[in-house]
């Protein structure tokens, strides 16, 4: 299961570094119809946008590769950090689009694609070694 986990995650890796476009856009209607909104349900929706299949096989990989409490606390002080990073990263994401343009959206994409697909190769590896029992 946990070889899959780390499949899928190279995967989701290789689509990143080919940099493969939404076909969905969002229009200056739906901005502004979404500013005239007062009920917009952020947990539920945008939720399942940052924790996709990518996200949890990488926790479940990550929190079983290790038995010490030390590292998982490490982990899940990592997972809070990152879900602070993303608030401020999506309250600051029209200057930040502004800023680096379109070209820099796509660099920036390949970019964590490439150390999304190391970081995948690299927990592979481990979960080869685990069930081959290929120890040095």
């Amino acid at each position: 299961m946990r070889v899959v986990g780390e499949i899928l995650l190279f995967s989701i890796a290789f689509d990143m570094m080919h940099a493969k476009i939404s076909r969905e856009s969002i229009t200056e209607e739906d901005i502004s119809q979404s500013q005239e909104r007062e009920d917009i349900w952020v947990f539920p929706i945008g939720l399942p946008l940052l924790i996709g299949p990518g996200e949890i096989s990488t926790v479940i990989v990550l929190m079983g590769s290790t038995e010490n409490i030390e590292h998982k606390i490490i982990i899940l002080i990592s997972i809070i950090f990152t879900f602070i990073l993303c608030l401020y990263i999506f309250l600051l994401s029209r200057r930040i689009h502004k800023f680096i343009g379109y070209n820099g959206m796509l660099v920036f994409t390949k970019l964590m694609g490439l150390l999304l697909a190391a970081l995948a190769v690299n927990l592979t590896s481990a979960g080869l070694k685990n069930i081959f029992s290929l120890t040095k």
